[in-house]
């Protein structure tokens, strides 16, 4: 066992773990105050279900054998008969590495929920995130990342998840958006809690040195390369974003700048260990400019609701990082690769596979995820109920709410101070109140 490799592969399964909390700060900030529980309590139920899912069948489907090359067997449920103490390629033990694919298992589901806040029954959420996982991530899983699987042996580069998490995400919360449809609403909801965006987005990107540089699984030059890359296409889709809104609206937003952190933390995703610094700037300015144009353009024309665009960030920043890698990928930043990207002299090859494999993704997942959602609605309903979406789910679905100042700015509204209230009944007395120096009344008429 290689005890600096096994140790940075823990505290990089932490650091994804913590991403999960910090999703639910930025999407419970982000809704408005009627449905900040049932978001908050959305993303982190998947901690839960999630775990359990992976020890039953996740790491069995994902890596045990091979059907077809497109998910494992089932001879390892409840990972029984697995050596957690033999060692991996980069002499890790098994149970690290197995650890650190449950942190993606758990924050992948997360990241859609950001689409159907507000409108989606929580019993629907849970089913089909047990539905999805067994019949979507897992198969994802092991096609891209098994050494077994389909898109693995063509040829595919995702160094973290841009086809497994992102792409896969991102097409998941549109589809679940399609079926739902808007909701009642829409347009009129406030931000909760700006400073819980700040902070979410924080974490986020603190966490995703676990993501990225972690999925190198080894203390070497390609980690370093994937925590770099990572932090300046990071910055970068930070300031385009902030370019962008000051171009449209005439003012900077702290929303469009968490809006575009996030995008470039997906970006890079698939690319973190495969390109440079220069390259990393191009896919962060690059995704995030499409992420923006899709939001602001062509997101109205299309009227799905994706509350916090979960697509539009996750899919589209991961659709473009995806793409970009077969483009920026080189072999002087990761001798591992066989083919340089079409920018390094490697030709179209790896730009084909990697557009290949994004067709496939989005093809598979939303083939998937319509039929999953199809056969669900059959035995429970999707949507709650119009007057209990107009209550606010943390109410309807939970009992509980934020805190005592929800729903604050409707009760002011509608205080009327003890003056107004008791008027009719104290007119005379009011009326003293209200003019305390009348005009004398003379008898005489004079």
């Amino acid at each position: 066992m290689n005890l600096a490799n096994t140790a940075f592969v823990l505290v990089a399964s932490v650091l994804v773990l913590f991403m999960t909390p910090g999703l639910a700060f930025f999407y419970g900030g982000l809704v408005s105050e009627k449905n900040v529980v049932n978001t908050m309590l959305s993303v982190f139920i998947m901690t839960g279900v999630a775990i359990l899912l992976w020890v039953f069948l996740g790491y069995t489907m994902a890596f045990s054998g091979n059907v077809a090359g497109v998910v494992g067997n089932l001879n390892h449920v409840f990972m029984a008969g697995v050596n957690l103490a033999s060692l991996t390629a980069s002499h890790i033990p098994v149970g690290a590495y197995s650890l650190f694919q449950m942190m993606f298992a758990i924050i992948t589901p997360a990241l859609f929920v950001g689409a159907v806040v507000g409108r989606i029954r929580f019993k629907f959420l849970l089913l089909f995130l047990i539905a999805w996982s067994i019949l979507i991530y897992y198969p994802m899983v092991h096609l891209v990342w098994a050494p077994a699987g389909w898109l693995a042996k063509l040829g595919v580069l995702d160094f973290a998840g841009g086809t497994v998490v992102h792409i896969n995400a991102g097409v998941t919360a549109l589809v679940l958006s399609a079926w739902l449809g808007p909701r009642l609403n829409r347009g009129h909801n406030q931000h909760y809690n700006l400073p819980w965006v700040l902070l979410g987005t924080a974490i986020l990107w603190i966490g995703w040195y676990g993501f990225n540089a972690g999925s190198a699984l080894a203390v070497n030059g390609v980690a370093l390369q994937a925590a770099i890359t990572s932090t300046v296409a990071t910055a970068t889709a930070m300031v385009v974003w902030m370019g962008l809104d000051i171009w449209k609206t005439g003012k900077p937003t702290l929303v469009g700048v968490c809006t575009g952190t996030l995008c470039g933390l997906v970006a890079i995703t698939p690319a973190a260990g495969y390109v440079t610094i220069m390259g990393s700037v191009a896919i962060g300015a690059i995704a995030t400019g499409t992420s923006f144009a899709f939001i602001q353009f062509l997101k109205p024309k299309l009227g799905i609701d994706d509350a916090l665009d979960a697509f539009g960030c996750h899919g589209v920043s991961g659709i473009v990082g995806s793409i970009l890698t077969g483009v920026f990928a080189t072999k002087a930043v990761n001798p591992t690769i066989t083919t340089n990207g079409l920018a390094y002299g490697g030709g179209l090859h790896l730009l084909l596979i990697q557009l290949l494999a994004t067709g496939v993704t989005i093809a598979f997942v939303a083939a998937m995820g319509c039929l999953i959602i199809w056969g669900l609605r059959q035995v429970t309903s999707m949507r709650v109920g119009a007057e209990e979406e107009r209550l606010g789910l943390d109410q309807g679905e939970h009992g509980e709410q934020a805190d005592y100042a929800v729903g604050l700015t409707e009760r002011l509204a509608d205080y009327k101070p003890d003056q107004e209230l008791y008027e009719p009944e104290f007119k005379g007395q009011l009326q003293q109140l209200k003019n305390p120096n009348p005009e004398p009344t003379h008898l005489n008429g004079n």
